[in-house]
């Protein structure tokens, strides 16, 4: 729906990235907002987050380690809830 441009409201604010998606579909829901994640908020501080760990000692991981499980974690629910969303569009 993305890649075609089918579906898009104004809060997406021009972008179908899904830090601009979930916001617009799910605006009041502070499960999914990547804000209150810790440490780890976007993509390019999870690379740098994941890169820094081989130089960090395994008391220095701990904190990364569950920021990027975090992050991963929202990922993976965002993707679910915005499937969901579609399927309630499409379907009820």
């Amino acid at each position: 729906p993305f890649r075609e441009r089918n579906y898009y409201t104004k809060e997406m604010e021009g972008s179908y990235s899904i830090k601009k998606v979930l916001p617009a579909l799910f605006p009041d829901d502070p499960e999914l907002d990547y804000n209150e994640l810790s440490l780890v908020h976007k993509g390019d501080e999870a690379s740098n987050a994941f890169l820094s760990l081989k130089n960090k000692s395994p008391e220095e991981q701990k904190p990364i380690r569950k920021a990027l499980l975090e992050y991963c974690r929202l990922d993976t629910l965002a993707m679910v809830k915005i499937w969901e969303k579609f399927r309630q569009v499409l379907f009820e």
